[in-house]
């Protein structure tokens, strides 16, 4: 009898419903090929869940993702709520407490260009050539969640406080240096310790654990460099380990280099469950109408496979899957303007190449 994963499906917001359906395709027909079998329950988070239930992340989906194998998740976002100042309930607070309830406190966003599309990068094709890195940011800990943080009564002074511990930095910094370790030996540790107590912290803690990584050739970059080497010499990094706000900013500062956020996938890991997700938002502009790019999507199903089930062979033949369909110019138009295959259109495309590219 076969063993069967389950996946807690969480569609969300905007176009996420239309890029995560693709993602379902890839992995039903790679299941297909391998004789695999996976249960797909789905899920309410963030506006859907507040319309429905006036929670966005209610505690059956709470439930639901803790008694699931790992999480695929599309987008959140509304700007019915993001564009309200005085809303007191969001769809990001959904997101956040998703995170904070899993543990999800590794964010794994890969970086990696195709031929095909170097000329939709804003960056030259010299500069671009060969990226291939993978960016861990810290996930539940800095600024979006230390405390205290608000307003004085006047509400004239506003103050966030940014907060970390030993333990949080150890946690990533591991799993960094064992990357590190399986790809080509470099780790670049981005902080802030010329102005910020928590870098010096980070920075401290991640060199005092390079001894025992010595085949890891461990360096720091301040955040202000790291962000235009970045884009003057992607191709300088193999793994990149930084705090949440940072990670934040330069993974969607990464994205860049691709040409389109539509190719990047992510993956939010803790010590048992992960979830995966495209690194793009809602784009409630395009919700519908067919416009997204769902090879993030699709490529954080092929993450979910190998860091989840540890299936690589059915991870590589999805990503192979959609190499091929970049290859033979079927894309949506955020990557060729002129063209005219749909979200659904594309992802039958990649689901019907997967069967190409079963190893032999």
């Amino acid at each position: 009898m076969k063993e069967q994963k389950t996946i807690a499906l969480l569609p969300g917001d905007g176009i996420g419903p239309e890029v995560t359906a693709q993602a379902v395709k890839a992995l039903e027909k790679v299941c297909q090929e391998f004789g695999r079998s996976l249960d797909f329950k789905e899920g309410l988070i963030g506006a859907a869940a507040i319309d429905a239930t006036g929670d966005p992340f209610p505690d059956t989906t709470e439930a639901l993702c803790k008694s699931s194998d790992a999480i695929l998740f599309g987008a959140i976002g509304d700007p019915r709520y993001d564009n309200d100042p005085n809303a007191t309930i969001r769809p990001e607070q959904g997101l956040l407490r998703m995170r904070k309830s899993l543990g999800l406190y590794c964010n794994i966003r890969p970086v990696t260009t195709y031929a095909e599309l170097y000329d939709i990068s804003p960056l030259k094709n010299k500069v671009i050539e060969g990226v291939d890195f993978v960016v861990y940011r810290e996930l539940t800990g800095g600024m979006y969640f230390g405390e205290p943080r608000g307003r004085t009564e006047d509400g004239r002074t506003a103050f966030d406080s940014c907060v970390y511990s030993v333990h949080e930095i150890r946690r990533i910094a591991k799993l960094a240096f064992l990357t590190a370790q399986r790809r080509r030996g470099k780790l670049t540790m981005v902080d802030k310790a010329n102005v910020l107590a928590t870098s010096r912290l980070w920075r401290e803690t991640v060199e005092g654990m390079s001894p025992d990584y010595p085949e890891v050739d461990l360096e720091f970059m301040f955040v202000d460099n790291a962000a235009m080497k970045m884009i003057q010499q992607p191709t300088h990094f193999d793994v990149v380990l930084t705090e949440n706000l940072f990670g934040d900013i330069l993974t969607d500062e990464a994205s860049v280099i691709t040409g389109s956020m539509g190719m990047l996938p992510s993956a939010s890991v803790g010590d048992g469950l992960g979830l995966f997700e495209p690194i793009h938002g809602s784009y409630p502009e395009a919700a519908g109408m067919g416009r997204a790019n769902p090879f993030a999507a699709i490529l954080s199903a092929a993450m979910l496979l190998e860091e989840s089930f540890g299936w690589i062979n059915e991870s590589r033949c999805i990503a192979d899957a959609v190499k091929e369909i970049i290859r033979i110019g079927i894309c949506t138009e955020d990557l060729q303007p002129s063209s005219k295959h749909s979200t659904d259109e594309v992802g039958d495309e990649v689901a019907a190449a997967i069967h190409l590219n079963v190893p032999a």
